[in-house]
């Protein structure tokens, strides 16, 4: 292995444990910009449109994949093969819509980019190794941004196989038993607690430090 190839498995290593606590860093760093600038009715609503599309993902998601047990194809899989992330994506943009901050918005960006690139790539080496089926499917659903129909897989070597949907080929769609396993209402709960934050932080302060004055 190349000292590149050495490094980027390092920091695909680095990456995969720092993510959730730089993802409450920039939260932190979210808030404390909330907490100075006066709220944005109007970008708010708008921050709507990314968000709730955002979140919808992220649940039909959360509720059809099988982590480490099967090559999940169903559902948002056979759009994209990131949905999680890609629903991540559209939270994250929404609310830097509602705040309506440069800086904020570049420092997620590139803390996306770094993070988030280096991790798909070390999860993805793991599910080629894992399940036969994943480079058809990579050949046939993109990593990130997703096809406007769903693919069709063409799973086994037996040459009579037939091409079919891939919401067609393992059967189970949504799950609700999934959705509360992987505990993907905490990403609705924060988003609320935002909006809420949002709307009222600065406002509050505001309020507490002129009387306190």
């Amino acid at each position: 292995m190349s000292r590149h190839a050495s490094n980027a498995r390092r920091w695909e290593q680095i990456a995969r444990r720092i993510r959730v606590p730089l993802g409450f860093v920039m939260a932190a760093v979210y808030l404390v910009e909330v907490a100075r600038r006066p709220p944005h009715p109007v970008a708010i609503a708008w921050s709507l449109a990314l968000v709730l599309p955002g979140l919808a993902l992220r649940a039909a998601a959360s509720g059809t994949v099988k982590k480490n047990r099967e090559l999940t194809m169903t559902g948002p899989y056979a759009y994209t093969r990131n949905p999680l992330y890609l629903g991540s994506s559209l939270i994250a943009a929404g609310f830097l819509i509602g705040l309506l901050s440069w800086p904020v918005a570049l420092l997620v960006a590139v803390g996306f980019v770094v993070i988030y690139v280096p991790v798909t790539t070390s999860e993805e080496r793991f599910l080629r190794g894992a399940f036969p089926d994943f480079d058809a499917y990579c050949r046939s659903v993109p990593r990130f941004l997703p096809r406007l129909t769903p693919a069709k897989s063409r799973r086994g070597n037996d040459a009579k196989a037939v091409s079919q949907s891939v919401t067609q080929v393992t059967g189970e769609g949504f799950s609700p038993g999934l959705y509360l396993k992987h505990r993907e209402y905490n990403a609705a709960i924060g988003a609320a607690l935002l909006y809420l934050s949002l709307l009222y932080l600065q406002p509050v302060l505001e309020r507490v430090f002129y009387h306190a004055g």
